[in-house]
Protein backbone atom coordinates (compact mmCIF):
# COMPACT_ATOMS: atom_id res chain seq x y z
CA UNK A 1 0.00 0.00 0.00
CA UNK A 2 1.07 3.71 -0.35
CA UNK A 3 2.35 4.93 2.48
CA UNK A 4 1.55 8.27 2.06
CA UNK A 5 -1.93 8.44 2.47
CA UNK A 6 -2.18 11.52 4.33
CA UNK A 7 -2.77 13.77 1.64
CA UNK A 8 -5.66 13.65 -1.20
CA UNK A 9 -2.84 12.85 -3.54
CA UNK A 10 -1.62 10.08 -1.58
CA UNK A 11 -4.89 8.76 -1.18
CA UNK A 12 -5.52 8.67 -5.29
CA UNK A 13 -2.26 7.21 -5.81
CA UNK A 14 -3.13 4.03 -4.04
CA UNK A 15 -7.02 3.93 -5.01
CA UNK A 16 -5.08 4.28 -8.93
CA UNK A 17 -2.27 1.33 -7.78
CA UNK A 18 -5.80 -0.83 -7.11
CA UNK A 19 -7.39 -0.20 -10.19
CA UNK A 20 -4.33 -0.63 -12.63
CA UNK A 21 -2.98 -4.09 -10.98
CA UNK A 22 -6.77 -5.15 -10.69
CA UNK A 23 -7.37 -5.63 -7.19
CA UNK A 24 -10.60 -3.10 -8.30
CA UNK A 25 -11.90 -4.73 -12.09
CA UNK A 26 -14.02 -2.96 -13.72
CA UNK A 27 -17.19 -2.73 -12.66
CA UNK A 28 -16.42 -3.31 -8.86
CA UNK A 29 -17.85 -1.48 -5.77
CA UNK A 30 -15.58 0.09 -4.03
CA UNK A 31 -15.80 0.53 -0.52
CA UNK A 32 -17.56 4.07 0.77
CA UNK A 33 -15.94 7.27 1.81
CA UNK A 34 -15.94 6.12 5.79
CA UNK A 35 -14.63 2.71 4.85
CA UNK A 36 -11.48 4.01 3.12
CA UNK A 37 -10.98 6.85 5.40
CA UNK A 38 -11.01 4.84 8.47
CA UNK A 39 -8.72 2.19 6.70
CA UNK A 40 -6.17 4.67 5.41
CA UNK A 41 -6.48 6.93 8.94
CA UNK A 42 -7.41 10.15 6.98
CA UNK A 43 -10.73 12.06 6.90
CA UNK A 44 -13.05 11.30 4.67
CA UNK A 45 -13.22 14.49 3.19
CA UNK A 46 -9.60 13.39 1.77
CA UNK A 47 -11.13 10.25 0.72
CA UNK A 48 -13.66 12.43 -1.12
CA UNK A 49 -10.85 14.68 -2.97
CA UNK A 50 -9.01 11.75 -3.98
CA UNK A 51 -12.76 9.75 -5.50
CA UNK A 52 -14.07 12.93 -6.95
CA UNK A 53 -10.71 13.72 -8.99
CA UNK A 54 -10.47 9.67 -10.40
CA UNK A 55 -14.15 10.22 -11.10
CA UNK A 56 -13.40 13.62 -12.87
CA UNK A 57 -10.76 11.83 -14.92
CA UNK A 58 -13.05 8.85 -15.89
CA UNK A 59 -11.59 5.44 -13.70
CA UNK A 60 -14.48 6.23 -11.29
CA UNK A 61 -18.31 6.35 -11.64
CA UNK A 62 -20.20 7.35 -8.76
CA UNK A 63 -23.83 7.70 -8.29
CA UNK A 64 -26.03 8.97 -5.81
CA UNK A 65 -26.72 5.99 -3.20
CA UNK A 66 -25.40 3.25 -5.88
CA UNK A 67 -22.07 3.84 -4.90
CA UNK A 68 -18.98 4.33 -6.61
CA UNK A 69 -17.65 1.84 -8.85
CA UNK A 70 -14.79 1.34 -11.07
CA UNK A 71 -15.44 2.62 -14.80
CA UNK A 72 -15.86 -0.10 -16.71
CA UNK A 73 -14.01 1.08 -19.84
CA UNK A 74 -11.74 3.56 -17.88
CA UNK A 75 -8.09 3.61 -20.26
CA UNK A 76 -10.39 4.69 -23.22
CA UNK A 77 -11.83 7.49 -22.10
CA UNK A 78 -9.14 8.54 -18.93
CA UNK A 79 -5.60 9.42 -20.32
CA UNK A 80 -6.21 8.27 -24.18
CA UNK A 81 -8.95 8.70 -26.45
CA UNK A 82 -8.63 4.85 -27.76
CA UNK A 83 -11.79 4.20 -29.94
CA UNK A 84 -13.17 0.47 -30.52
CA UNK A 85 -12.92 0.15 -34.27
CA UNK A 86 -16.17 -1.60 -34.83
CA UNK A 87 -17.99 1.50 -32.89
CA UNK A 88 -16.11 4.01 -35.32
CA UNK A 89 -17.74 2.67 -37.93
CA UNK A 90 -20.74 1.61 -37.10
CA UNK A 91 -21.07 5.42 -35.60
CA UNK A 92 -20.43 6.54 -39.57
CA UNK A 93 -23.65 4.41 -40.31
CA UNK A 94 -21.78 1.45 -41.97
CA UNK A 95 -21.93 -2.42 -40.69
CA UNK A 96 -18.39 -3.26 -39.64
CA UNK A 97 -16.86 -7.08 -39.93
CA UNK A 98 -13.11 -7.55 -39.82
CA UNK A 99 -10.74 -10.32 -41.11
CA UNK A 100 -7.93 -11.63 -38.96
CA UNK A 101 -4.41 -11.63 -41.53
CA UNK A 102 -1.66 -12.89 -38.95
CA UNK A 103 -1.53 -13.92 -35.34
CA UNK A 104 1.59 -14.99 -34.19
CA UNK A 105 4.78 -15.03 -31.99
CA UNK A 106 7.82 -13.85 -33.06
CA UNK A 107 11.06 -11.59 -32.15
CA UNK A 108 9.71 -7.74 -32.96
CA UNK A 109 11.70 -5.72 -35.14
CA UNK A 110 13.83 -3.05 -33.99
CA UNK A 111 12.00 -0.06 -34.62
CA UNK A 112 9.29 -1.44 -32.47
CA UNK A 113 11.62 -3.10 -29.33
CA UNK A 114 13.48 0.29 -29.23
CA UNK A 115 10.48 2.57 -28.42
CA UNK A 116 9.16 0.52 -25.89
CA UNK A 117 12.35 0.18 -23.97
CA UNK A 118 12.33 -3.88 -24.94
CA UNK A 119 15.58 -5.74 -25.61
CA UNK A 120 16.31 -6.51 -29.15
CA UNK A 121 14.75 -9.21 -30.48
CA UNK A 122 12.14 -9.49 -27.77
CA UNK A 123 9.31 -12.01 -28.78
CA UNK A 124 6.01 -10.33 -29.24
CA UNK A 125 2.39 -11.20 -30.16
CA UNK A 126 2.31 -9.66 -33.73
CA UNK A 127 -1.85 -9.44 -34.80
CA UNK A 128 -2.61 -7.88 -38.13
CA UNK A 129 -6.35 -7.47 -39.25
CA UNK A 130 -8.35 -5.56 -41.54
CA UNK A 131 -11.44 -3.53 -40.56
CA UNK A 132 -14.09 -2.77 -43.29
CA UNK A 133 -17.06 -0.79 -43.40
CA UNK A 134 -19.83 -2.17 -45.61
CA UNK A 135 -18.00 -4.74 -47.37
CA UNK A 136 -15.13 -1.52 -48.25
CA UNK A 137 -12.03 -1.55 -46.30
CA UNK A 138 -11.64 1.12 -43.33
CA UNK A 139 -8.28 0.45 -42.09
CA UNK A 140 -5.09 -1.99 -41.72
CA UNK A 141 -4.38 -2.85 -37.91
CA UNK A 142 -0.99 -3.96 -37.10
CA UNK A 143 -0.30 -4.55 -33.96
CA UNK A 144 3.04 -6.08 -31.21
CA UNK A 145 1.54 -6.72 -28.03
CA UNK A 146 4.52 -7.29 -24.85
CA UNK A 147 3.58 -10.48 -23.66
CA UNK A 148 5.75 -9.87 -20.61
CA UNK A 149 2.45 -7.52 -19.55
CA UNK A 150 -0.28 -9.39 -21.17
CA UNK A 151 0.15 -12.83 -20.32
CA UNK A 152 -3.42 -14.14 -21.69
CA UNK A 153 -3.29 -12.33 -24.71
CA UNK A 154 -1.83 -15.71 -26.79
CA UNK A 155 -4.59 -17.58 -26.12
CA UNK A 156 -7.20 -15.06 -26.96
CA UNK A 157 -8.49 -15.72 -31.03
CA UNK A 158 -8.53 -12.43 -32.51
CA UNK A 159 -11.06 -13.39 -35.41
CA UNK A 160 -13.62 -14.20 -32.92
CA UNK A 161 -12.57 -10.37 -31.27
CA UNK A 162 -10.20 -7.77 -32.01
CA UNK A 163 -7.42 -6.81 -30.14
CA UNK A 164 -8.64 -3.34 -30.44
CA UNK A 165 -11.76 -4.51 -28.67
CA UNK A 166 -9.99 -6.98 -26.40
CA UNK A 167 -7.55 -4.59 -25.20
CA UNK A 168 -9.81 -1.78 -24.25
CA UNK A 169 -12.20 -4.10 -22.28
CA UNK A 170 -9.30 -5.59 -20.17
CA UNK A 171 -6.31 -3.93 -20.13
CA UNK A 172 -5.87 -0.85 -17.67
CA UNK A 173 -3.37 2.06 -19.66
CA UNK A 174 -2.27 4.99 -17.60
CA UNK A 175 -0.33 6.62 -20.84
CA UNK A 176 1.05 7.21 -24.32
CA UNK A 177 2.94 8.28 -27.36
CA UNK A 178 0.24 8.64 -30.14
CA UNK A 179 1.72 10.56 -33.68
CA UNK A 180 -0.37 10.84 -36.93
CA UNK A 181 1.00 11.08 -40.17
CA UNK A 182 0.79 10.38 -43.81
CA UNK A 183 2.22 7.50 -46.02
CA UNK A 184 2.85 5.98 -49.37
CA UNK A 185 1.43 2.83 -49.54
CA UNK A 186 3.68 -0.38 -50.53
CA UNK A 187 2.05 -2.75 -52.47
CA UNK A 188 1.05 -4.68 -50.08
CA UNK A 189 -0.85 -2.22 -48.35
CA UNK A 190 -2.10 -0.61 -51.17
CA UNK A 191 -3.59 -4.39 -52.16
CA UNK A 192 -5.63 -4.72 -48.75
CA UNK A 193 -6.76 -1.10 -48.35
CA UNK A 194 -7.83 -0.87 -52.29
CA UNK A 195 -5.40 1.97 -52.98
CA UNK A 196 -3.08 2.44 -55.93
CA UNK A 197 0.46 1.75 -54.81
CA UNK A 198 1.94 4.69 -53.82
CA UNK A 199 -1.14 6.89 -52.59
CA UNK A 200 -0.92 9.02 -49.69
CA UNK A 201 -3.05 7.48 -46.30
CA UNK A 202 -3.65 8.73 -43.00
CA UNK A 203 -1.78 6.81 -40.32
CA UNK A 204 -1.90 6.82 -36.35
CA UNK A 205 0.59 5.09 -34.73
CA UNK A 206 0.30 4.69 -30.74
CA UNK A 207 2.34 3.26 -28.35
CA UNK A 208 0.36 2.61 -24.68
CA UNK A 209 1.84 1.61 -20.58
CA UNK A 210 0.38 0.66 -17.42
CA UNK A 211 2.73 2.98 -15.44
CA UNK A 212 6.38 1.92 -16.88
CA UNK A 213 5.59 -1.70 -18.41
CA UNK A 214 5.24 -1.01 -22.01
CA UNK A 215 1.71 -2.99 -22.93
CA UNK A 216 1.39 -2.75 -26.96
CA UNK A 217 2.71 -0.58 -30.29
CA UNK A 218 -0.24 -0.17 -33.14
CA UNK A 219 0.20 1.03 -36.31
CA UNK A 220 -3.57 2.00 -37.78
CA UNK A 221 -3.31 2.75 -41.87
CA UNK A 222 -6.58 4.39 -42.79
CA UNK A 223 -7.69 3.58 -46.14
CA UNK A 224 -8.21 6.27 -48.99
CA UNK A 225 -10.46 9.36 -47.87
CA UNK A 226 -10.34 8.73 -44.31
CA UNK A 227 -11.17 11.80 -42.48
CA UNK A 228 -10.07 12.52 -38.49
CA UNK A 229 -13.17 14.01 -36.78
CA UNK A 230 -12.86 15.14 -33.03
CA UNK A 231 -14.31 17.81 -30.89
CA UNK A 232 -12.26 20.07 -27.96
Amino acid sequence: MNQDVNSWRGVQAELLRRINEREWVPGSLLPTEAELAGEFGCARTTVNRAMRELAEAGLLDRKRRAGTRVALHPTSRVVLDIPIIRQEVEQRGARWHHALLEQRTEPAPTSVTSRMDLSAGTKMLHVRSLHFADNHPFLLEDRWLNLAALADAETVDFGKVTSNEWLIQNVPYTTGDISFSAISTDADTASLLEAQEGEAVFVVDRLTWNEREPITSVRLTYAPGYRLNTRV
